[in-house]
């Protein structure tokens, strides 16, 4: 485990990538499984019909045989898309098996935009939501640009919110002892990694 306290945000969330991409492609789709082993049985997972994934890039846990679970058992599934440029939006839409994906501004993969198939988060079930860093206590480093934070922040601003549960998913080496939060960062209702769950 990383000690959060002794590094900037920045010079951590630069350390966890680094170690996030040093996984070999072996390691990351024995990663893969092991976390789709973790979820698919858990009542969170089973019970949820509306499932809020992502595609990963730049070393991040790749959730796509969770999406695949998610589609064979006749789940909504649901990728995240970003408003065009200038704007900081972003919406998650529902995506099926096979559809085509555009790369967006930071070379990630999503849905064509439909907004006719765009869900409000409140109205999901499950985000599965990728991270840099974690702790414990449901804090969770992001990339920085706040896309995930800003989308759901009506959480922050109103307690009575129970939808939709948040799990972090990470590789079990992104776990830090605590990070610092701002007020605006959104805590986790827990973290799955290949290896644990923390809530």
């Amino acid at each position: 485990m990383i000690l959060a306290s002794d590094l900037s945000r920045a010079a951590l969330r630069r350390q966890l990538r680094q170690a996030r991409r040093a996984l070999s492609p072996l390691q990351q789709r024995q990663a893969a499984r092991a976390l789709r082993r973790q979820l698919a049985q858990h009542p969170l997972f089973r019970r949820a019909r509306h499932i809020a994934l992502y595609l990963p890039s730049d070393g991040e846990i790749d959730p796509r045989p969770l999406l695949r679970e998610a589609q064979k058992r006749g789940k909504a599934t649901y990728l995240p898309v970003l408003e065009r440029w200038p704007h900081s939006g972003m919406r998650f839409q529902r995506v099926r098996t096979g559809e085509k994906m555009l790369r967006n501004r930071f070379r990630i993969a999503e849905p064509v935009v439909c907004r006719a198939r765009q869900r409000a988060p409140w109205a999901l079930d499950l985000i599965l939501l990728p991270l840099v860093g974690f702790d414990s206590y449901g804090g969770r480093l992001g990339m920085g640009g706040g896309f995930y934070d800003r989308c759901l922040a009506y959480r922050n601003m109103r307690k009575n919110w129970h939808k939709p549960t948040l799990l972090g998913v990470a590789h079990e080496g992104q776990r830090v002892d605590r990070l610092p939060l701002a007020s605006w960062d959104v805590r986790l209702t827990g973290v799955v990694t290949d290896k644990a769950w923390y809530v």
